[in-house]
């Protein structure tokens, strides 16, 4: 998806993070960057479903209460959080970050 986020969605998903006692960090594109980094956002197509990835170097036992609580937020703003794949960041010469998304 290349497209910008769409503004409005974007501060139900602040909210929704907000609700969990977690913030934002940066959002570019379609992505949101969480402030802990072991989680990150991405809009889908439909306007009310946004993915839900892991940081491959994220203990995963924890987060997953973590994401149990953004999908309840989610659910009581009438949106859907969905649980996407693994994801990988590197950070290269130039300070530029990549990030790989890794299928499961």
């Amino acid at each position: 998806m290349s497209e910008k986020i769409p503004i409005l969605k974007l501060g139900v998903v602040k909210e929704i993070v907000e609700a969990t006692g977690m913030g934002i960090s940066y959002a570019y594109e379609d992505l949101v960057f969480l402030d802990h980094n072991a989680l990150l956002l991405q809009f889908t197509d439909e306007s009310n479903k946004v993915l839900v990835h892991i940081n491959q170097e994220a203990d995963t036992e924890p987060i997953q209460a973590t994401i149990a609580a953004l999908k309840q937020a989610a659910q009581e703003r009438e949106m859907t959080f969905l649980d996407g794949c693994t994801y990988a960041l590197t950070q290269g010469e130039d300070e530029q970050i990549s990030i790989e998304f890794i299928s499961s």
